[in-house]
């Protein structure tokens, strides 16, 4: 059994489930030219009932809508899904200046004559590649009425000017959304019947405990309780209203706890981590209060790390 099938099987997910996988990844093998699009992600996803739901719908060739707020893991579980079917995965982050060109293709000038330099969403489809749609609710409709031919049972993109392609079996396509934030929008609803959606839950010691285990398996177990309560102290603080979500940074907490790992003290990589993340004095100043509730200014290194 592979590593990626290993990792299901040590959160005890469907049997099932595994062996369609199985049967998956020895039916699609990923083109060698894009190999190097398969990628271990840097953190692992904890959740038995969410990799069950996200695994069935993929393998009956459905894609998935990620919803929920920040820190819940939404693009960690698209990396790990990614990675668990072995296919290449291509990242397209939505803005206001996201068009069709950027996702299709646009002409070039290359050895004296006009080509198609291939978008993202293109490449995709040519080599069965799992399209990481990130805040597609900040798509413009230029680049949403690109999509529905793509997500639909049409499973097509026509290139203007080129041809009709289809798209590739293994081909699958997971977007992500934040509802709420600064310049989203409401998806409408002839877009979201293309997905099928999994409200994110938030964080738990649990599956914070699992995360940190598994990146840093010598991190002293007083030291991750802490950490882990520090996260979520801020996530229930966030809940509240109490402050807003900027210190609530799963990936500002690893890279906080990795400069540790490289001797920092473990109260300025907070600093870095967390704390640094708010614009506002205010709230700065009640995240550092939570800061110091959890990670003792005395602490060093060798505090966190054995």
């Amino acid at each position: 059994m592979t590593e990626e099938l290993k990792v299901l099987e040590a959160q005890q997910v469907d049997s099932g489930l595994i062996e369609a996988l199985e049967l998956f990844r020895k039916k699609y093998k990923t083109d060698e030219k894009v190999s190097h699009r398969v990628v271990k992600p840097a953190i692992p996803f904890y959740g038995r009932e969410i990799l069950e739901m996200s695994i069935a719908a993929l393998l009956e060739g459905e894609n998935l809508l990620l919803t929920g707020a920040k820190a819940t893991g939404k693009n960690v579980l698209a990396e790990n899904l990614a990675w668990l079917f072995g296919r290449p995965s291509y990242n397209v982050s939505f803005h206001v200046n996201t068009g069709s060109a950027e996702l299709i293709g646009t002409d070039t000038f290359r050895d004296n004559e006009v080509s198609l330099r291939k978008g993202s969403i293109y490449r995709c489809a040519e080599y069965g590649g799992f399209g990481i749609l990130d805040e597609i609710n900040m798509a413009k409709n230029d680049a949403v009425s690109v999509l529905h031919a793509t997500l639909d049972y049409r499973r097509s993109i026509d290139v203007p000017g080129y041809d009709k392609i289809d798209l590739h079996p293994a081909a699958r396509f997971i977007g992500t959304m934040n509802y709420g934030y600064a310049g989203t929008k409401e998806l409408n609803e002839a877009l979201v019947s293309r997905f099928l959606v999994i409200d994110m839950p938030s964080q738990t010691e649990e599956t914070l405990s699992y995360i940190l285990e598994r990146m840093y398996p010598n991190m002293r177990a007083r030291a991750k309780e802490q950490w882990i309560g520090l996260f979520l102290d801020l996530q229930l603080k966030a809940e509240h209203g109490e402050i807003s979500t900027k210190a609530l940074d799963l990936r500002g907490m690893t890279g906080a706890i990795a400069a540790i790992k490289q001797g920092l003290k473990p109260t300025l990589a907070a600093r870095m981590g967390i704390t640094n993340k708010c614009f506002d004095i205010f709230e700065k100043e009640i995240v550092q209060d939570v800061v110091m509730t959890r990670i003792p200014e005395e602490w060093t290194s060798g505090d966190v790390f054995a």
